[in-house]
């Protein structure tokens, strides 16, 4: 089983390479519009029709056959376009890309750096998610990024090295120990930047759409030990491929709410997000497996 995983992440490391490199000669306005329909095409093949279906009838319960393969077609489009804007990361970062990154809320922003203050940024894998820590460190503040390793092992390899130098240095690796890196990384004084919306065996069950499903608590045990604030952040994408990230003002809690009273309302900040526009959130993991 091993060998058979192994020659597949080999076959997969080659195929993308190959588009990759095709994607990078024909420029990001081409690439979007192949890897749109060839993720429409393939999308299905490689995650299951029956979880997005699920999820999409947990949430809305009426929801017609027609709107399901609309919200799934949106989101293999969108797919397709954020595989594409990962070769392209550089001119997001520091090129002509930039200027179609809009920030409302850029004040918030300018608080925390003046104030040198440390804060946990939370969002979801809205649009382009990758644009969150990449514009909160281009804003001055320091920063530490979660990342949820990619399954491929030469494929997260390249990942890695791109999130390291385009989206944000400080990249901590998901899992049971990444509590005891962030709390270093807070106490040198970075901020904390994670996706709360990804299912995680070491979190807790919370109330998620009115299901109960396994949630980080990494934001609410950094309330609880240092009183920190919580910055939501969304991610849209608007027409022509622009991007507008809205900085939401700081939710704060007093000091004795409890993990799963902090856990709950962050999944309900979540869900409202989600509810306003379906077609951008990615519907395609076990949330509530």
């Amino acid at each position: 089983m091993k060998i058979i995983k192994f020659l597949k992440y080999i076959v997969e490391f080659f195929i993308i390479s190959i588009l990759l490199s095709l994607f990078k000669i024909l420029g990001i306005k081409i690439s979007r519009t192949i890897s749109q329909k060839i993720f429409n095409i393939f999308g299905p093949f490689f995650r299951s029709k029956k979880i997005i279906k699920k999820n999409l009838k947990l949430v809305f319960p009426n929801i017609s056959d027609q709107e399901i393969q609309k919200y799934m077609n949106d989101m293999w489009s969108y797919y397709g376009k954020i595989f594409v804007e990962y070769l392209f990361l550089k001119n997001f970062r520091k090129g002509k890309l930039s200027k179609n990154i809009e920030i409302e809320g850029q004040n918030i922003f300018n608080g925390i750096k003046s104030n040198n203050e440390n804060v946990i940024f939370i969002s979801g894998h809205f649009d382009n998610f990758e644009l969150m820590a990449m514009t909160i460190e281009k804003a001055g503040i320091n920063l530490a990024a979660i990342y949820r390793p990619l399954n491929n092992i030469f494929l997260n390899k390249i990942m890695e090295n791109l999130r390291k130098k385009y989206i944000c240095k400080n990249q901590v690796k998901k899992g049971r120990s990444s509590v005891r890196n962030l709390l270093k990384l807070f106490n040198d004084g970075s901020s904390i930047a994670l996706m709360i919306d990804q299912r995680v065996s070491e979190g807790i069950k919370c109330n998620f759409f009115n299901k109960d499903a396994l949630t980080t608590t990494i934001p609410a045990q950094f309330v609880k030990k240092f009183n920190c604030k919580i910055i939501p952040i969304n991610i849209e994408r608007k027409e022509n491929d622009k991007f507008k990230i809205t900085v939401f003002e700081p939710i704060k809690f007093d000091k004795p709410n409890d993990i799963e009273t902090i856990t709950k309302t962050l999944n309900l900040w979540l869900e409202k997000i989600i509810v306003n526009n379906p077609s951008k959130w990615i519907w395609s993991h076990d949330r509530w497996k």
